[in-house]
């Protein structure tokens, strides 16, 4: 719970705007107004931040289930699996059997290792009312992380649940989780045929490419979100070091073994 404790909400929320603190004063700001914030920043692959105003819309309304699962799927986003199992649990205390909350545990614990309670709760999950594109994915990230060849029926089910393009990027996301980049990079190109000004999708992508040897093409990729994004650091930093050649191990067995 530590993540919760030392929250900076006024520099998060003046680097997600570009407005300074005193310019924002004029706006109403309830949870709708963080809940929005926290669904941009999310979109845009700043996690933090999302975390940051998923937890600030709670403050206004404890009732937002929403925010009660996008804070967890943040935490897991970030890394922080005890955590998020954590808030998974002190959620479902509060809204026993939702089936997202179910989800977000099933999904932590699954990136935890705990297959079995994974899979335990991912089956409660989805006998609930409500069945949505969110426990499809975590019913598919299962599948991969154990090596199976069925995820791809469950991401179908996800998107067939859902047509925003977030459920192909979170997709995406876990698919890069697992190092599959090949399949990562199918998903993105679907967010990009309903969002081509998606500079995370493009960063994602020139990710993928980057992984998959596709050097011009990441480049091209990297280019696209840095013109959509001018101080996207990341793409930036790729950017310069795939133009100077990109000179390292990997890179160099790459290019000797496609000579011979």
């Amino acid at each position: 719970m530590a993540r919760f404790d030392k929250l900076e909400f006024d520099d998060a929320e003046e680097t997600a705007t570009g407005h300074s603190t005193s310019e924002q004063a004029n706006v109403e700001k309830d949870e709708r107004y963080w809940l929005e914030m926290a669904e941009t920043q999310r979109r845009n692959g700043n996690h933090e931040n999302a975390l940051r105003f998923y937890s600030r819309s709670l403050e206004f309304d404890k009732s937002l289930m929403i925010a009660w699962v996008g804070q967890v799927q943040m935490l897991i986003l970030l890394g922080e699996y005890p955590q998020a199992c954590t808030w998974s649990k002190k959620a479902i205390e509060l809204f026993p059997n939702n089936p997202d909350l179910l989800a977000a545990q099933s999904q932590a614990e699954c990136r935890i290792g705990d297959f079995k309670k994974s899979n335990a709760l991912i089956d409660g999950a989805l006998q609930q009312r409500g069945e949505s594109a969110y426990q499809w994915q975590v019913r598919a990230e299962l599948m991969v992380a154990q090596r199976q060849k069925t995820d791809r029926y469950c991401f179908d089910k996800a998107q067939i649940a859902s047509t925003d393009s977030l459920v192909p990027l979170e997709t995406a996301l876990i698919y890069l989780h697992y190092q599959e980049f090949a399949k990562a990079q199918q998903r993105i190109g679907l967010v990009l045929e309903k969002q081509a000004d998606s500079y995370y999708a493009w960063y994602l992508l020139g990710w993928c490419q980057e992984k998959l040897g596709l050097t011009q093409a990441a480049i091209r990729s990297y280019r696209q979100c840095a013109e959509l994004c001018p101080n996207h650091h990341e793409a930036l930093m790729r950017l310069a070091q795939l133009r100077s050649g990109g000179w390292n191990i990997a890179n160099l067995f790459r290019r000797i073994f496609r000579r011979s």
